[in-house]
């Protein structure tokens, strides 16, 4: 007997596009619909301030979920440039450009975040740069190829990544950040430090403790005017002060929300049959025991597979996964998994030495503990560690303390901290 239901999938990115995978993998017959803003297919974010924004030869194909014809090949009905306006949870209905009702039987929202932007005099200067989408990363990288000067504001991820990649092009580089350290409220000053000295190591400038008051300019920046009152040559500012959450859609269905879509350990929101997944969730974590709002690469690619399987409704779905990203800078790959707040931990263990020498990214790992359970681990230039930090967080988590002098001691084998 054929599925007469219609799943509707709000947001065609990596999360939505591995939902409707998911559906597909798992048997699903029936009508999926899947919608985006955006002029392009799904594609992954990681690539754009990356391997894209160095401009790696086939970084931008290799960003895309997909082959071009895959939707079509699995009947996927895949909707670009398209914005869905209206949702009517009583009815199982939302509307798409304000005015085409479409039913649907499920629905999950993607809706994803959006870039915090700076309204300060000169901010529609062209110059003045947001990385966020495939096309932002496009334009910011042939400004990048030719650019002398360089500033970024704001010293998260994206920031310090881009910083990196205008490097390698040959700019001169100036963070700006409020905080005294990069990646601060990641991080903690330890581990932070870490970062500010790499970037610093490769003839990056930090301007901390300030902020942007204008950019300057006539029709082109020219400069950006600190906080301060520094005024730096700025042929290219690249604004990285964060990301919110796009609940406009779940507001206008009445949905529950704070910092995101609320949503359950399953990925349900407080309206029957429509489910969330990826950046715009703020969810009840069962292990964290604690709501959180994960903004990163891991979260969308595990949250999207997960939703599919709940919209689906064949097994029970317990979103449990173990938050995780990774960034490389520079000759730095690292890798970090759990989630420990400043404040909340109360040391940081180093396995290896954190120190920058002769130029040298470290090799090192760094555990984020409480009452000697660990609540994070960053692995840095040491790879195939994730499964065992991700298992001393897990155990973290479930009251587990482990032996800190052995946590700290290369020769004694992570998966050996738990026996």
């Amino acid at each position: 007997m054929a599925d007469e239901r219609t799943f509707v999938i709000v947001g065609a990115s990596l999360t939505g596009a591995k939902a409707a995978e998911t559906l597909r993998a798992d048997g699903f017959t029936g009508r999926i619909i899947l919608i985006g803003e955006e002029t392009e297919r799904p594609y992954e974010r990681p690539p754009l301030s990356k391997d894209h924004l160095h401009g790696k030869e086939g970084a931008r194909e290799k960003a895309f979920v997909h082959k071009p014809g895959w939707y079509a090949e699995h009947d996927v009905d895949l909707r670009l440039a398209t914005r869905v306006t209206h949702l009517n949870p009583a009815t199982h209905v939302v509307v798409l450009d304000g005015v085409d009702e479409l039913h649907y039987d499920r629905l999950l929202l993607a809706t994803g975040s959006r870039v915090r932007t700076l309204d300060v005099p000169g901010h529609a200067l062209h110059g003045v740069r947001y990385l966020r989408t495939l096309d932002e990363s496009d334009a910011l990288l042939e400004h990048l190829r030719t650019a002398a000067n360089v500033v970024v504001i704001g010293a998260g991820w994206i920031g310090l990544e881009t910083a990196a990649a205008a490097r390698h092009h040959g700019a001169n580089v100036t963070v700006v950040e409020q905080a005294s350290l990069p990646l601060q409220k990641v991080l903690g000053d330890e581990v932070a430090a870490v970062f500010r000295d790499l970037h610093e190591a490769h003839g990056v400038t930090f301007r901390f403790g300030t902020g942007v008051a204008s950019f300057g300019g006539t029709g082109a920046l020219s400069s950006v005017v600190l906080t301060d009152g520094t005024e730096l040559p700025a042929d290219v500012a690249v604004v990285g002060i964060g990301i919110q959450p796009n609940t406009e859609l779940a507001v206008d269905g009445g949905l529950a929300v704070d910092n995101g879509v609320l949503v359950s350990a399953g990925l349900a929101t407080s309206a029957p049959d429509v489910y969330a997944a990826g950046d715009v969730v703020n969810l009840d974590h069962p292990l964290l025991g604690r709501r959180v709002r994960v903004e990163h690469w891991a979260n969308a690619l595990n949250g999207g597979k997960a939703a599919g399987k709940a919209l689906l409704g064949t097994e029970e779905v317990v979103y449990d996964r173990v938050p995780y990203f990774f960034s490389d800078q520079y000759d730095l790959g690292m890798e970090y998994s759990g989630f420990a707040v400043p404040g909340e931990y109360d040391t940081v263990v180093f396995r290896g030495d954190p120190a920058i020498r002769d130029g040298k990214a470290p090799e090192f790992i760094a555990f984020w503990v409480k009452d000697g359970r660990v609540l994070a681990g960053m692995n840095a230039n040491v790879w195939d560690v994730t499964d065992p930090i991700q298992a001393l967080v897990r155990a973290g988590y479930k009251g587990t303390a482990v032996d800190l002098a052995k946590l700290a001691d290369p020769d004694v084998p992570l998966d050996q901290l738990l026996d």
